[in-house]
């Protein structure tokens, strides 16, 4: 049984942001942090005051997780960013209202708002009898304090307060991990035992400028005389905030959020709804299969359509029968269509599907098709307009030095430049029938023939053809086309000039998609300019239709092990600068070099180049801890360290310095997952490194100290290469008909009535499959409520023994 949480998150649109440029605008971008650490950073949208983002992330959270705060900050190149406002939601917030969609007012950043970190304390009451008694509270250490100071830590000191009397600790210089073990007493006034507070603050101490608040815990003394002694890990918690100057003028950020929180059983729960779901889409049963398939179709409500459809592509790549259930929803869809100018155009459980299923099973296809084109427009950055009532003279500039050029002169360009984007679009599709997966090829091969044999005669002899370009080109290239960054083409979203060249190039894929030239010059005559490219890319691309549903009948075993799907396996590569430790200390000059990474199932490699041979490797079980690395230690805050054990016992480090924080995160996330079943982990590490013979974080001398901070492995992005986890898809698709079970219900006890009135052999398999799936549903019921009564039952027995 595992506890897993996972929030959606949409950062949308802000409006009316406060200008912070000397030109009466701004530069923002968003900051997304889950307790206190930054986990996404957005695009920076330049020049504006209201700006769209439009960005979707899915962040997997450790069952502990507080806070979700979301900062808009200013760009800013001259000088550190602008951090000016920010808005946060707390874990109980979120769990009740389960989701948030709306405006967000945003406040001012208070520094003794921004809080983070736990102080280790022992505080205890001493003495008995007719001898005074005393509170003695001992101030052990810290962690993960918030840094102040410019060198990217704080110089933390406690301050204890009781009855009036104040104690101040040492100061420890340069450290967000300071140990103090110091003791301080005071005597107990027991006039205050109901009222009286025990208050430890943590503070940074400023030679010149006032010391800066790091946060503070407070302890009712009437508490603690009962239990006579706490120890622990206490999370530092804010001061009360000062009135902002600028409330009400921060404007506000548009946020669309839902957490999901499951209970996900062992897998021997869900094999029983497994094997249903499977058989109902399994080829042997030959046409007497309950109709679970048309029942999920016709009563899943479109706002759950997506979801549903996603969770079952991923039970079925698992269980590896998804092409039998796309063949499943191409019949039904094709029972329910009568004009095949509107097959497969609605967002119907099938169209949904084929989407979810080329996303998870042809990203890299698409990477390698439309990688090259994108690449090579947004390098050009080339002024590309055919509508003449966008153009903008201004923004062509000059043909020459004299001379201004003309409206005909830029069209002319521009109808030259998307022609030959179209042109090597076109030779990468064609040519990418040699690589594309094989069981993408057999899914289309079986749309092709479903909608040849229903629409057979001559005059819809191109509706094959447009079946399988509705997926391909419409819902596959074209999106990704416009929106790149979407589809992780790229890491930034285009600036205004590259998202028209985007959009106008993807104009013309979705016409060539549409096998129809004259509508879309009838719409918009501008394009008129296009049509023979278009009409030969309408040839090509009936070619490579072709060519691609015949793929599945080549007797190359090569090319169809080059062609295969490899589901649930972890990849992940690009350039990093890399150093790596092996019981050596850190060297005074920068130590990092360029390597070429790749993060394979079982391994992780770097290499010179992208296409040498790999250097080195370390083995993915052997992996102890995947951390990030204090700012200080290099002066960059995107560094992050794997800790690994050799078969010697001997401890090694990698250290990787990413170009932003997105990428340091994805690759956070990437080997967190494919370390995620290793035995051997550390529970704590050192955030620091180690330099002139002490660890920078905490100050301790022993290299072998056993590390200052807890280790993080719970928060986590979820990637399009993620592995498949069929327990947690069986799960959501259980919660799924438990929420349509009603209408179920009703469509079972409409059978029930027509068997009594007329008995029928395949009406009455369909009520035995419907009795068998509500028995299912019933048994995991019964499972998820042991397992709470069981977590009830421990909770109240921790309950107990703290009382006790």
């Amino acid at each position: 049984m595992a506890k897993r949480s996972t929030l959606f998150i949409r950062i949308v649109e802000g409006k009316n942001l406060p200008i912070k440029d000397i030109t009466g605008s701004s530069d923002p971008y968003c900051i997304v942090k889950i307790d206190n650490e930054a986990i996404i950073r957005t695009a920076t949208i330049w020049k504006t005051l209201s700006p769209f983002w439009g960005e979707e992330y899915t962040v997997h959270l450790p069952p502990y997780f507080r806070t979700v705060s979301f900062y808009v900050l200013d760009e800013d190149s001259l000088s550190v960013n602008g951090r000016y406002m920010n808005y946060i939601f707390s874990d109980s917030c979120l769990f009740f209202c389960l989701g948030v969609d709306g405006w967000m007012n945003l406040t001012e950043i208070d520094p003794d708002e921004e809080v983070q970190g736990e102080i280790h304390l022992q505080i205890s009451v001493l003495g008995d009898g007719d001898i005074p008694r005393k509170l003695c509270c001992q101030v052990l250490e810290a962690r993960d304090l918030a840094k102040k100071d410019r060198n990217g830590a704080s110089d933390p000191f406690v301050r204890v307060r009781y009855n009036g009397k104040t104690y101040e600790s040492a100061v420890v210089k340069k450290s967000c991990y300071p140990r103090w073990n110091e003791s301080f007493e005071f005597e107990l006034d027991e006039t205050l035992a109901d009222t009286g507070l025990l208050s430890v603050e943590v503070w940074d101490w400023d030679l010149v400028s006032r010391n800066d608040f790091l946060g503070k815990v407070l302890f009712n003394i009437n508490k603690l005389q009962s239990a006579q002694q706490e120890e622990g890990w206490f999370r530092l918690g804010p001061d009360k905030s000062k009135h902002s100057e600028y409330e009400g003028t921060l404007g506000s950020l548009r946020l669309q959020l839902r957490l999901r929180d499951e209970v996900v059983l062992t897998s021997s729960h869900y094999k029983p709804l497994t094997e249903l779901l499977s058989q109902s889409v399994g080829s042997q049963l030959n046409g007497n299969w309950p109709d679970f398939i048309m029942l999920i179709d016709e009563t899943t409500t479109a706002e759950s359509r997506q979801e549903v459809a996603n969770n079952l592509v991923k039970l079925f790549l698992g269980q590896g029968l998804v092409k039998e259930f796309l063949d499943v929803l191409f019949k039904l869809e094709l029972e329910k269509t009568t004009e095949p100018n509107t097959l497969f155009r609605s967002n119907s459980l099938a169209s949904k599907s084929m989407e979810s299923f080329l996303k998870v099973a042809g990203m890299q296809y698409l990477h390698r098709l439309l990688g090259p084109i994108i690449n090579r427009i947004f390098e050009e950055k080339k002024y590309v307009e055919l509508d003449p009532s966008k153009l903008e003279l201004k923004e062509a500039g000059c043909a020459g030095l004299h001379r201004q050029q003309t409206e005909s002169d830029i069209i002319q360009q521009s109808s030259s430049l998307l022609q030959s984007y179209l042109s090597e679009l076109l030779t990468s599709i064609l040519q990418s029938a040699s690589y594309c997966p094989l069981l993408i090829c057999q899914v289309f091969h079986q749309l092709y023939l479903r909608v040849q044999e229903r629409f057979s005669d001559p005059e819809y002899r191109k509706v094959k053809f447009i079946a399988v370009t509705s997926f391909l080109c419409l819902r596959f290239i074209s999106p990704a086309i416009m929106s790149p960054k979407l589809f992780h083409l790229r890491e930034k979203h285009a600036d205004a000039r590259t998202s028209r060249t985007l959009l106008l190039l993807a104009k013309a894929v979705q016409t060539i998609g549409n096998m129809d030239t004259l509508a879309c010059c009838s719409k918009e005559p501008w394009m008129v300019c296009l049509q023979p490219a278009i009409q030969q890319g309408i040839t090509q691309l009936k070619d490579f239709i072709t060519k691609l549903v015949s793929c599945h009948e080549s007797e190359d075993l090569e090319l169809q092990t080059r062609m295969s799907l490899q589901c649930g396996t972890m990849e992940k590569e690009g350039f990093l600068f890399l150093h790596r430790t092996k019981g050596k200390c850190m060297p005074m000059t920068s130590p990092f070099k360029k390597y070429y990474v790749t993060l394979s199932k079982d391994t992780l490699s770097y290499s010179r180049t992208q296409h040498s041979k790999k250097s080195s490797f370390i083995s993915l079980p052997k992996i102890r801890a995947v951390e990030k690395v204090e700012e200080k230690c290099f002066g960059s805050a995107n560094v992050m360290q794997i800790i690994s054990s050799e078969d010697s016992g001997q401890q090694e480090t990698l250290y990787l310095d990413c170009k932003s924080v997105n990428e340091l995160n994805h690759w956070l996330s990437a080997l967190r997952k494919a370390c995620s079943h290793n035995t051997n982990t550390m529970s704590c590490y050192h955030p620091g490194i180690y330099k002139a013979d002490r660890w920078s974080c905490c100050h301790q001398k022993e290299k072998s100290d056993p590390g200052c901070d807890k280790t993080r492995h719970g928060v986590t992005l979820q990637e399009w290469y993620d592995p498949l986890d069929p327990d947690l898809e069986a799960q959501l698709i259980y919660q799924h008909l438990c929420s349509v079970q009603h209408a179920m219900r009703d469509k079972y006890y409409k059978l029930r009535e027509q068997q009594r009135d007329c008995f029928d052999l395949t009406d009455q398999k369909k009520v035995d499959g419907l009795s068998k799936l509500f028995s299912i549903l019933q048994d995991l019921h019964d499972a998820h409520a042991a397992v709470e009564e069981e977590e009830r039952s421990k909770n109240k027995n921790v309950f107990l023994e703290l009382q006790t």
